[in-house]
């Protein structure tokens, strides 16, 4: 019986070699190259808009495939990391804040982006978005608020304002609405701003801005449910007769009492860079708190570091 006999070809002397290419050689991906599967929002959704900005961030900004995350919760909005072609995780309800930011402690090559609904963000998630603010952990978390929950058709969200007449409150909605803003003041969020789906070139901005803030940066963005509540923001769209109303020029932004001034205005409000500090990341935190529990143990084997934990149990 003959024996098959496993064997390696050696590689040509002649073989053509190509270097990998350098970061000012690659091209900047596009937006063929970003998008995967068809977005299955309703026509006219608000979300159509961020998530054609963010793909738009990503060339802009030179973001290679392999840098890029997305997380996102449930929801509407939450459907993001579908639609976009590199890597991503679609989590549970209300729990993108909490996978995001292992994500971001343990690869501090990255900044992740989130992606969330008012219900996701401010309702399930809301504990996990006030100390992912606290704790300052270096990502971006994009709230597409429409102020309703739209993906189970129809039901009072965190944001809906009162009388809004829903399947859950159909007298009219008798809860006061929670303020987001404000909400990620308290919480000691270093970068929040608000932005609308129909002013694309402020929508870019406010990513481009959070994508350079090193820590934790909250944007509210404003989209509107067409299916479910249409017309909620038209009186911040000024081609339906609203008013959009920049931050004064002159605004501090980092005046956290002049933030919340901002903040509690009426609607339509403002809109832009609110408020911006900075404050040691939770990333820098723990990586210092490692670099220290390593340099006291340099030069050891790992015995060693074993043994002396035993001799302080003693």
């Amino acid at each position: 019986m003959s024996q098959t006999r496993l064997f390696s070809i050696p590689p040509r002397q002649d073989a053509l070699v190509v270097p990998p290419l350098t970061e000012a050689e690659r091209k900047p991906l596009t937006k063929k190259e970003l998008a995967a599967d068809h977005p299955t929002w309703c026509p006219g959704c608000g979300d159509f808009s961020v998530l054609a900005l963010y793909y738009k961030l990503i060339e802009k900004r030179k973001i290679w495939h392999e840098k890029v995350t997305t997380v996102a919760g449930i929801g509407c909005s939450s459907r993001f990391p579908y639609f976009v072609q590199a890597h991503g995780a679609h989590f549970i309800h209300g729990r993108a804040l909490p996978f995001a930011s292992g994500i971001s402690l343990s690869r501090p090559d990255l900044h992740v982006f989130a992606f969330s609904g008012d219900g996701d963000a401010f309702s399930i998630g809301g504990n996990h978005f006030s100390h992912t603010a606290r704790k300052n952990i270096k990502m971006t978390l994009v709230v597409m608020d429409n102020w309703v929950y739209g993906l189970t058709k129809k039901q009072t969200s965190p944001t809906s304002p009162l009388g809004f007449k829903s399947k859950t409150d159909i007298w009219g909605a008798v809860d006061q609405p929670i303020n987001p803003l404000k909400q990620a003041l308290a919480a000691g969020a270093t970068f929040i701003a608000r932005t609308t789906h129909t002013n694309p070139n402020h929508l870019l901005q406010m990513m481009d801005a959070a994508l350079d803030h090193d820590g934790f940066s909250f944007i509210q963005c404003l989209s509107e449910c067409v299916e479910f509540f249409p017309g909620a923001f038209d009186s911040s769209n000024p081609r339906k007769g609203g008013q959009f109303v920049e931050v004064p020029k002159d605004h501090d932004v980092t005046d956290e009492g002049a933030a919340y001034k901002l903040a509690g205005q009426p609607f339509p409000g403002y809109f832009g860079i609110l408020y911006k500090t900075s404050r040691p990341t939770k990333n820098a935190l723990e990586a210092k708190i490692g670099a220290d529990a390593q340099s006291k143990v340099q030069g050891l084997e790992p015995w060693q570091i074993l043994q002396k934990t035993f001799d302080r149990m003693k």
